[in-house]
């Protein structure tokens, strides 16, 4: 395969999530490039790139998750490299987009990282962004080189219709916050069954606190959306309040499973019956609980990076 640039495509992956980088790459007949990612005694990141790049179509497969930083300068340094080896394109793949919450000044004197990790991964090289369910879509703006950010919801919407089939007319698709209306009026109208907002207001970062429910839940099934699940607060309280209106079963799914801090145990405690997520994020083995399950993104993420090195459109993997 030849793209425009001239060069063989090769996909590499740092350490944050090799085990979904080895399957983008398998499902496109090949396997991950030849590199180390380590860190000397002292926390240093060293990268050695063992194979020629020179003229190639690279990309580079990594999450800024957590430890954020360190897989931050993973990827900025593996750009560095790609680039110094004389790389014809580099593309920056991060399933998840690490400091997107960080996206405006919310009070004064705050910064805006999002648009700075954006000018620092232009900096050190990278030519394209390929990305999924930013949690703000006005962040490919930051970014003064095409940025692809790919929609999750499809296989999310897909599972639940394997799952549930006919039974989904007993469903309904709650919003955790105000800010996910849009989103999961999307996911509702896909499954074509009706949408409840929870109106809640936070007191402080990490803490909420449920004020309202907006639509009718009792005596139905309810599926919580939201685009990323951090430290649980929303999403197990909104379950919750929607048992205590009278919903008698209460699924929830994200797209990014970050699950910091206390989140196993309030997902464990809640009236959550089963959390759907997909594999952003690497999920250790001791945050894997039963009620969590996990869908693959290799699939949407291998056929994008066919459709970028051959030119072709990407459109269609937005439906």
């Amino acid at each position: 395969m030849i793209n425009s640039n001239g060069g063989n495509i090769k996909v590499f992956a740092c350490n944050s999530n090799r085990v979904l980088a080895e399957e983008i790459a398998k499902k496109m007949d090949m396997t991950l490039g030849n590199a180390e990612v380590e860190q000397f005694s002292d926390g240093e990141i060293s990268v050695k790139i063992n194979e020629t790049i020179r003229g190639a179509d690279v990309y580079i497969i990594q999450s800024t998750s957590a430890p954020v930083n360190d897989n931050l300068m993973e990827l900025l340094i593996m750009i560095d490299a790609m680039k110094r080896a004389s790389a014809a394109r580099i593309t920056a793949v991060m399933p998840y987009y690490g400091y997107a919450r960080q996206d405006r000044k919310a009070r004064a004197r705050d910064p805006i990282s999002a648009k700075l990790v954006a000018n620092i991964l232009t900096s050190a090289g990278a030519n394209r962004v390929l990305t999924m369910d930013l949690h703000c879509a006005q962040i490919q703006g930051f970014f003064d080189i095409p940025v692809d950010n790919l929609v999750g919801s499809p296989l999310l919407t897909n599972f639940y219709i394997k799952k549930y089939g006919d039974d989904l007319q007993n469903f309904v698709a709650v919003s955790p916050d105000l800010g996910s209306v849009t989103r999961t009026r999307k996911f509702a109208e896909s499954l074509n069954i009706p949408l409840a907002i929870i109106d809640k207001r936070r007191p402080k970062a990490n803490v909420s606190e449920i004020m309202n429910i907006i639509g009718d839940v009792k005596g139905k099934k309810v599926i919580l959306v939201d685009d990323m699940i951090d430290t649980a607060g929303t999403i197990t309280n909104a379950a919750n309040a929607l048992k205590e209106r009278g919903a008698i079963e209460v699924d929830a799914c994200c797209t990014h499973a970050v699950l910091s801090g206390p989140a196993i145990k309030r997902i464990q405690d809640s009236a959550i019956n089963e959390l759907l997520v997909l594999d952003t994020i690497n999920l250790p083995e001791e945050k894997r609980i039963e009620k969590i399950v996990m869908v693959t993104v290799a699939d949407i993420f291998a056929n994008a990076l066919k459709c970028i090195h051959e030119g072709s459109s990407i459109s269609q993997l937005f439906d």
